[in-house]
């Protein structure tokens, strides 16, 4: 199958608007696959288990932001960073305080981010950020300190190690990218191979509320999500248009919780090009963190995956 051009997805009129692309468009994203391996091949086949964004409501990314998708050839052609064999370990970067129940478990979240990337990932030292010189305001809606995120990207850029493929910052702080933004999640320098992630959101005491059993589950869930999403975009892969997926973008936290904890073919090819796993492995190993963690809906979603891939092995697409 040739590949088709990526699809114009905006409408023009009194407002623009977002029209989901079609089937032969999402399978010209993925790319050519009948020459991969059977079982890569397999995994990238879409089938009905993956559902088509939704048309987005007024507050929503996809309405405010014009995205025309990126297709797989068109990630291979950015050229992006890849692991080597001497640059392959995520380092994560906690910043400022991380006491015990401060923030989601690093350990788990140091086992998450292994089983998604399938690489060796350690935690450093949290760094004091007393003496990192960082520009930090009040935000003027919720009163809450934040960082800026230019200044900690510079910042991790300058301490990166030297066998790190990328260094990503992780904080219980809110962030802000500009003077002009209200708040950000996260913000990666792809090029550059560092990010940062606040998990701040994600923490009911955010919002004046107390912490109940269930909140810390929750917590961890988003966070995996907010960490997963942005160390991607240091792979080079942008927001995603072809399906729901893991990598559509999110105007607010409701747009986030919405949004899978998996890749859509698109994505996983896109990943799997860059660091060389096996798909299925790497399903299995995804599918244990969420029955361990509790994340019953991924951890389902996972084994169905898993059966329908085992089936096409054995019958055939």
């Amino acid at each position: 199958m040739s590949a088709l051009p990526a699809a114009i997805l905006w409408v023009s009129g009194m407002e623009m608007r977002f029209v989901p692309p079609t089937h032969a468009q999402q399978l010209a994203a993925i790319g050519p696959i009948s020459e991969l391996p059977e079982a890569l091949r397999r995994a990238l086949e879409p089938g009905g288990d993956f559902r088509p964004v939704p048309a987005p409501g007024p507050g929503d990314w996809l309405a405010n932001h014009q995205e025309a998708g990126q297709t797989f050839l068109q990630f291979v052609n950015l050229r992006p960073n890849r692991p080597s064999a001497h640059r392959k370990m995520l380092y994560l970067q906690p910043l400022g305080s991380w006491e015990q129940d401060e923030g989601p478990p690093l350990g788990q979240l140091r086992q998450f981010t292994a089983a998604f990337f399938r690489l060796d990932v350690s935690v450093l030292p949290a760094l004091d950020l007393a003496k990192a010189h960082i520009t930090s305001r009040r935000n003027p809606r919720s009163g809450q300190a934040q960082l800026l995120t230019s200044d900690i990207l510079n910042l991790l850029e300058q301490r990166m190690p030297v066998d790190a493929f990328a260094l990503l910052g992780i904080t219980m702080l809110d962030l802000y990218p500009d003077p002009n933004w209200n708040f950000v999640f996260g913000q990666a320098s792809p090029r550059d191979r560092v990010g940062v992630y606040s998990f701040s959101r994600y923490d009911p005491r955010f919002y004046g509320q107390g912490r109940s059993q269930d909140s810390h589950g929750l917590m961890l869930w988003r966070s995996c999500k907010v960490l997963a999403h942005e160390t991607s975009h240091m792979f080079g892969i942008e927001h995603c248009i072809w399906y729901r997926c893991l990598m559509n973008g999110s105007n607010h936290l409701g747009e986030a919780d919405a949004r899978p904890l998996h890749l859509c073919p698109v994505d996983l090819r896109k990943l799997q090009w860059s660091i060389g796993f096996d798909a299925a492995e790497r399903y299995w190993v995804l599918c244990d963190f969420y029955r361990r963690a509790g994340f019953d809906d991924e951890a389902r979603w996972m084994e169905e995956w898993i059966q329908t891939i085992g089936a096409r092995g054995r019958n055939g697409p």
